[in-house]
């Protein structure tokens, strides 16, 4: 740790520049300690020190948040370009939101959609299975394992924004949805 010099500023004493007093000793009727002047300069150390640990936290709680976008943004990015390549993949049909989609890869390396899936196929699947996705209403792919999380999720965030206390429109907030609980609350 770095040695930092404390100084302790002292209020002048009725207008005569460099004079100090800790205690007017003639109002307290206490006779003037030297130690004071120690305790105030080690106050001001320790505030010194809390103002550094906070700013440090704080900081590092910032760090944290920073990485955390960081890889929520890399994230993003994957997807981005998974969403692209999949939008490329050749492809006969008209694809429709909503609808499972499956990845097949020819032996040229082509890889393309299908409305059959490797069940359906059976053993006369043509080519190499790659994957299943979902085409989501915002033209975005979910792959067939993250299906029912997703739905989860949006019929959760469905949910939210079709409730009262989610998004109030009146200029006056309700509350009606807390009086509610808490009336429900406090009658168990």
């Amino acid at each position: 740790m770095a040695n930092h010099v404390t100084t302790v500023s002292l209020v002048e004493r009725s207008g005569r520049s460099g004079e100090y007093t800790l205690v007017d000793p003639k109002a307290s009727g206490k006779i003037h300690d030297p130690m004071d002047l120690v305790e105030i300069a080690r106050q001001v150390q320790k505030a010194d020190e809390f103002t550094r640990a906070n700013a440090s936290n704080k900081l590092l709680t910032i760090a944290e948040q920073i990485r955390h976008l960081q890889e929520q943004a890399k994230k993003v990015l994957k997807e981005a370009k998974r969403d692209a390549d999949l939008h490329h993949a050749a492809c006969n049909i008209k694809k429709r939101p909503g609808q499972m989609y499956f990845l097949y890869k020819r032996d040229s390396g082509q890889e393309y959609f299908s409305i059959l899936s490797p069940q359906e196929w059976g053993a006369t699947c043509p080519h190499e299975y790659v994957g299943a996705y979902k085409l989501e209403y915002d033209m975005s792919w979910t792959p067939a394992e993250n299906v029912e999380q997703r739905g989860h999720e949006i019929a959760l965030i469905d949910k939210l924004l079709s409730s009262q206390a989610a998004i109030a429109y009146p200029s006056e907030p309700n509350f009606e949805p807390l009086v509610a609980e808490t009336e429900r609350t406090d009658s168990n």
